[in-house]
C-alpha cells in the first residue's frame, strides 16, 4: 500500500488549483462576485465549496456502491437521512442514548462524507449524534491579488410573458469573473479520528481520486477553465504525526515569474526535499 493510502497514518497536504476567466466561488452576500479578502484583495474559496465538489465526484465514482452514499446531498432533507438509520436498524427513538449511538455507527458505515468529514446529526426526532471527521480542509487563498470583474450580457428571450407582450426582445444580465488566479489550500487527515469513524484505505484512495477529478466534472459557464495543478501529501509514519503541519507546508513554495500572471506557466512551484525523519511526500497529480 502506498503511504498516502494508509488510514493509520497522519496526512497533511497542500493543493493548488487555478481559474481562468471564471468565478471559482461566488459570494451570495456580494451579489455572486468572486470571494475576496477585503483587506488584501486576495481571492478566497471556501472549504465548503471544495467539499461539495468532492462529494459530487465521490457520488459519481461510486454510484450504487454500498457505503458511499452522500449525507449532504441536494434535495434531500438531513432529517430524512437520520430516519433511514432508525428504519434500517429498527431503533426506538424513546431509547435515545442506545438508539443514537447505534444510528451514529450506521451513518458512518453508510455515508462516505459522514465518516470522512464528520457531521452534526442532532436535529429531528431521530438524532444520530455528532461525528468529528478525520478529513478537514481550509479556505483556499490566491497567491496574488485578484481583480473581480462584472460583465453585462443580454439574452434574446424574456423571463416573463408580460415583458414579451410589451414588445421587449432582450433581457439584461451579468456574469462575474476573475481573469486568472492560482489558489493554494491545505488539508489534514487524523488517523485517530479515522479509526473512530471506520475510514479505510479505499476511502482515502477515493478521496485523492475525487480531488484530482473534481473540476473535470464540475464544468459550468463560469467554471470552464479550472484545474488542479498540484496535490502534495505529507504522510507521517505515526498516527499522531512526526512534525507540525505548518513546517511541512512551508516546504511548498510558489512564486510568480511575471508581474501580472495570466497562466500557470507564469508561476514556479518548488517543494523542498529536506523532510523531517518519518515523513514521506507523495505528489498525487504527477
Amino acid at each position: 500500500m502506498s503511504v498516502h493510502l494508509d488510514p493509520a497514518r497522519k496526512h497533511d497536504f497542500v493543493f493548488l488549483f487555478d481559474v481562468r476567466d471564471g468565478n471559482p466561488n461566488g459570494d451570495p452576500d456580494a451579489g455572486g462576485m468572486p470571494r475576496t479578502d477585503p483587506e488584501t484583495g486576495h481571492g478566497l474559496v471556501t472549504d465548503v465549496a471544495i467539499k461539495r465538489k468532492i462529494r459530487n465526484m465521490v457520488a459519481l465514482i461510486n454510484e450504487g456502491v454500498a457505503g458511499y452514499d452522500i449525507y449532504v446531498e441536494a434535495g434531500v432533507a438531513l432529517n430524512a437521512q437520520h430516519e433511514r438509520a432508525y428504519a434500517a436498524l429498527n431503533l426506538d427513538p424513546k431509547q435515545r442514548r442506545k438508539s443514537e449511538f447505534e444510528a451514529q455507527q450506521w451513518m458512518c458505515q453508510t455515508f462516505y462524507d459522514v465518516r470522512m468529514f464528520g457531521a452534526v446529526m442532532t436535529t429531528g426526532t431521530k438524532p444520530c449524534g455528532r461525528v468529528q471527521g478525520p478529513m478537514q480542509l481550509t479556505f483556499s487563498r490566491s497567491i496574488d491579488v485578484v481583480l473581480p470583474q462584472e460583465h453585462g450580457i443580454t439574452r434574446v428571450t424574456q423571463t416573463r410573458q408580460d415583458d414579451i407582450d410589451k414588445g421587449e426582445s432582450t433581457e439584461m444580465g451579468n456574469k462575474h469573473m476573475i481573469p486568472y488566479a492560482l489558489y493554494l489550500g491545505y488539508g489534514h487527515f487524523s488517523a485517530p479520528l479515522a479509526r473512530r469513524t471506520g475510514v479505510t484505505g479505499q476511502d482515502l484512495e477515493t478521496f485523492w481520486r475525487a480531488m484530482t477529478l473534481m473540476f473535470e466534472h464540475d464544468r459550468a459557464s463560469t467554471r470552464g477553465e479550472m484545474a488542479l495543478r498540484g496535490l502534495y501529501v505529507f504522510s507521517h509514519d505515526d498516527p499522531f504525526g512526526r512534525a507540525p503541519a505548518h513546517q511541512l507546508f512551508d516546504r511548498v513554495e510558489v512564486a510568480a515569474t511575471q508581474p501580472i500572471p495570466r497562466s500557470f506557466a507564469d508561476y514556479t512551484v518548488s517543494v523542498r526535499s529536506d523532510l523531517p525523519e518519518g515523513i514521506a511526500l507523495t505528489s498525487v497529480t504527477e
